[in-house]
């Protein structure tokens, strides 16, 4: 396919890269590359079941990421019952860089400040394995809605996804994060072989306003960085306007923070559609930034005490119901329920003072673990609760083969018959995955597939 790209972006690019450029262009009349990452919690490159992955899907690693592969395009892992289980999340090559660089570890409280729709979000969650806190934030409410549907697939028990602006978390959450990922709003130059559409969007005009808003973006992101903390900042866009005179501009205005490392990702040197990354260390003080921010949430938690005895008996019921449906296996991550009408949650605390008297007039698509519905005094389980899952957290599963019948019938969200003496609360699993929830009675299982996810005949 030939691709028309903007003439005013092939002068930049050309001056830009001199001797480099003719690599450069060529690199547009290649194949673009595929990838996908690993979901650790649920499957790691020493398991015999990747052995299986591997060969499903003809993978082979991506060098700067050690859960990332490319993948054959004609294989499709995203219509495989995997990729509903959460063992994996499709992702750009190229963009795996930028989590690699923040490093997050288990224990770490994480903002992902531009997240939708979460694939670096979902690539932090692997790294920090349930342990601490990640935050994943998305300013527009349709692309936040995504995002949180991704991390639910990814079945992330210690992830809130919020729906605001930086200016309206850096009021909240001053000095709060050990690390900080800002995946920036950009021009999209390295999207145009991915989405061709992108490139009559393209303007020397857009570069300067993108460039406007990452400086907008990265002071709001600063202010909540701990002494210390890490922060990495990346696009998927090439010129200089938007990465290193950003990277420069920063420094200047922010002496505390140390520029580790600034890294380009090229389609024509490495196969992926590019990338910039630069790892940024807060080198300062501590302030009394983590401290206001405490008093603040003490005087707004009076407010959110009201619906405490809704909220027992909320969890009254779910702990009945686990005490029939879980294996002692399975253990709630640290935090607070919380009920929104029949919903109930558990926000993660993951070592933090998060609370939700924090998160106070701030839009949350997903206020942590969705554990399910509380109707009539009962309790039904999520579907990401399901996800969240280990198959021998389950006091009753069954287990289907990723090409069987049963596996096609379920994910299409019909009955499946099973043993007449299986009764409550059944984990489907594929292959060992968990897929969801079913319901047994008399020899039928109920399917409790979200219609929403099911797949069409």
């Amino acid at each position: 396919m030939t691709i028309q790209l903007p003439v005013d972006f092939l002068r930049r690019m050309k001056l830009m890269l001199g001797d480099r450029y003719d690599a450069f262009i060529a690199s547009y009349e290649e194949p673009r590359a595929y990838g996908l990452r690993l979901n650790t919690r649920k499957l790691t490159p020493s398991s015999q079941a990747f052995d299986r992955l591997r060969s499903l899907f003809q993978l082979e690693q991506v060098p700067w990421c050690s859960t990332g592969y490319y993948y054959d395009e004609d294989t499709k892992p995203g219509r495989h019952p995997y990729h509903a289980a959460g063992v994996y999340y499709i992702q750009e090559p190229s963009a795996m860089s930028a989590a690699e660089a923040l490093a997050a570890e288990p224990g770490d409280i994480v903002l992902d400040l531009a997240a939708a729709p979460g694939g670096k979000s979902t690539q932090i969650a692997d790294q920090l394995q349930g342990q601490g806190l990640l935050v994943s934030n998305e300013i527009h409410p349709a692309r936040a809605a995504i995002l949180a549907e991704n991390i639910e697939r990814m079945g992330i028990p210690n992830a809130v996804v919020t729906n605001a602006s930086p200016a309206q978390l850096a009021e909240r959450f001053p000095g709060f994060f050990d690390r900080i990922m800002v995946d920036a709003p950009c021009s999209g130059e390295g999207m145009f072989r991915k989405e061709p559409e992108t490139i009559g969007e393209w303007s020397e005009q857009q570069v300067a306003i993108c460039a406007s808003r990452q400086q907008d973006i990265l002071l709001d992101a600063v202010k909540m960085l701990k002494p210390g903390g890490t922060l990495a900042y990346s696009t998927c866009t090439f010129n200089e306007e938007e990465n290193e005179q950003i990277i420069n501009w920063l420094i200047g205005a922010y002496p505390e923070l140390a520029l580790v490392r600034m890294e380009r990702f090229w389609p024509h040197e490495r196969p992926g559609e590019g990338h910039f990354v630069a790892v940024l260390k807060h080198t300062g003080a501590e302030d009394a930034g983590i401290a206001n921010n405490s008093n603040r949430a003490s005087r707004r938690m009076k407010a959110s005490a009201q619906s405490r005895k809704a909220i027992e008996d909320a969890m009254a019921l779910y702990e009945t119901f686990a005490g029939t449906a879980l294996s002692s296996s399975f253990i709630l991550p640290e935090g607070e329920p919380l009920l929104f009408g029949e919903q109930l949650y558990l926000l993660p605390s993951g070592g933090s003072k998060l609370s939700s008297a924090m998160l106070g007039g701030l839009k949350t698509p997903r206020p942590g673990l969705h554990l399910g519905t509380v109707r009539k005094n009962r309790f039904e389980p999520s579907h990401a609760l399901a996800l969240a899952m280990r198959r021998e957290d389950a006091a009753l599963s069954l287990d289907y083969a990723a090409d069987s019948a049963e596996i096609a019938a379920y994910w299409r969200g019909e009955t499946l018959q099973v043993p007449v003496e299986l009764k409550g609360w059944v984990l489907v699993t594929v292959d060992g995955f968990p897929l969801g929830w079913g319901k047994a009675s008399s020899g039928v299982l109920k399917n409790h597939y979200p219609k929403g996810l099911r797949r069409p005949n």
